[in-house]
């Protein structure tokens, strides 16, 4: 009889997708952050409480990674269709001595008016890259204005309600972001 009931619940439990990216709901780091946006708005997560959120972290300058995230993010967003308003991309900059307001004003919307640059200065930068466990690291080049930064390419995505849910890795074309970010948009 305790067979047939364990077996019989054993059949209610919802069975739900995995996620195509790494779960990492639950962990201790990649909280929230306190940067302001290239409108000149102060930001933190909670501004975006029932969206999910994709935080990439980057540099204007950055010749490879960056562009091309930030190109496959606009693809994601194509991808989502009216789903698309439901997702919030956000542009951490690495490197806010040259990534000024203005500049990020022009960056960031260029591949998706919907997403937002952040910065910050050297302190708040430092702060919210070791808050998310992401490394940085100036590059020098042949002059002190010419380096490029090193930096960690993955990116975060939180769900609606604010809580990390995931690590995206670099590379990997839009549609297992997309499979990703419509599961977290499904669930309550």
């Amino acid at each position: 009889m305790l067979l047939c009931l364990v077996l019989g619940l054993a059949g209610c439990t919802e069975k739900t997708e995995p996620f195509v990216n790494t779960d990492i709901t639950g962990i201790e780091y990649a909280r929230d952050f306190k940067l302001t946006d290239h409108n000149g708005t102060p930001r933190t997560l909670a501004d975006f409480k029932g969206k999910a959120v994709l935080v990439f972290f980057g540099y204007t300058q950055c010749p490879d990674v960056c562009p091309t995230t930030m190109a496959e993010m606009a693809a994601v967003m194509q991808k989502l269709g009216k789903d698309a308003d439901r997702l919030q991309v956000l542009f951490i900059t690495l490197d806010p001595d040259r990534d000024t307001q203005a500049l990020l004003s022009r960056y960031v919307p260029a591949f998706d008016k919907r997403f937002l640059g952040l910065r910050g200065d050297a302190a708040a930068t430092a702060k919210v890259a070791k808050d998310f466990k992401v490394f940085y690291q100036k590059v020098p080049g042949k002059d002190p204005a010419n380096y490029t930064i090193d930096h960690t390419a993955g990116s975060y995505v939180f769900d609606p309600q604010g809580r990390t849910r995931l690590f995206v890795r670099h590379g990997q074309g839009p549609e297992p972001i997309v499979h990703d970010i419509k599961l977290l948009l499904a669930k309550p």
